[in-house]
């Protein structure tokens, strides 16, 4: 775990590149890098270049609270069998109608059948049984998200799982280093505001963006 008190990156993808060198010392064997889209994608991008590893989409999407849809009641991983992680106690504290969370959740399903049509094409997911599996965003705020993605990774049996992030707040990565094998967050900065105030240029990253660096290391790939 590393960590830099006053950090502040240019853009993703140099984000990607620092994260790249802290990876490196992990010395880890044929990794597999899974981004969360889109923002996580240029960041991971570097990192599977760097590391010559294949690089993927992990699809995930945000449970919202009803009326208040930035406040996270849980996430939806896709897979073979869909994953719902749900903040416990947001969950209780709230108590919404449990029709209310299938509906989300079967909501949030189309929208990443949407995205892994964009992104993929015909391309089939990443096989990760028995490989190491490292997981990149552009920075975690709460950590719902990456928490839902490692508990639905863990039932694929990956012989790893590595989480790797440019910088989050401290009490977040505590909570999430359990469900990991390893964490890499290069800043955990006090106080934290938010992920993008670490970042110079923080731009939304297009759907665009995220199929051509998909395709590029693909090729990478096809070719190494």
């Amino acid at each position: 775990m590393f960590e830099d008190a006053t950090p502040v990156f240019s853009d993703r993808r140099q984000a990607g590149r620092q994260l790249a060198t802290a990876l490196k010392r992990l010395k880890l064997e044929h990794p597999i890098v899974l981004a969360l889209p889109r923002g996580g994608v240029p960041v991971a991008f570097e990192v599977a270049q760097a590391l010559a590893a294949p690089l993927d989409v992990v699809m995930v999407r945000k449970i919202g609270a009803p009326g208040h849809a930035e406040l996270g009641l849980g996430a939806v991983v896709d897979g073979a069998d869909p994953q719902l992680v749900l903040n416990d106690d947001i969950v209780q504290l709230l108590a919404p109608d449990p029709a209310y969370l299938e509906a989300e959740k079967l909501r949030q399903l189309k929208e990443i059948e949407r995205r892994k049509r964009l992104y993929r094409g015909e391309r089939p997911p990443l096989p990760i049984a028995g490989r190491i599996v490292i997981v990149i965003d552009d920075g975690i705020a709460t950590g719902g998200s990456v928490k839902a993605v490692l508990r639905a990774l863990a039932r694929a049996k990956p012989s790893r799982r590595v989480l790797a992030v440019p910088v989050a707040p401290r009490d977040s990565i505590d909570t999430l280093a359990p469900e990991a094998d390893d964490v890499v967050c290069l800043a955990m900065p006090e106080p934290f505001f938010a992920v993008g105030t670490h970042y110079r240029n923080f731009q939304q990253t297009t759907d665009a963006e995220v199929v051509d660096l998909l395709r590029r290391a693909d090729q990478a790939r096809q070719q190494g």
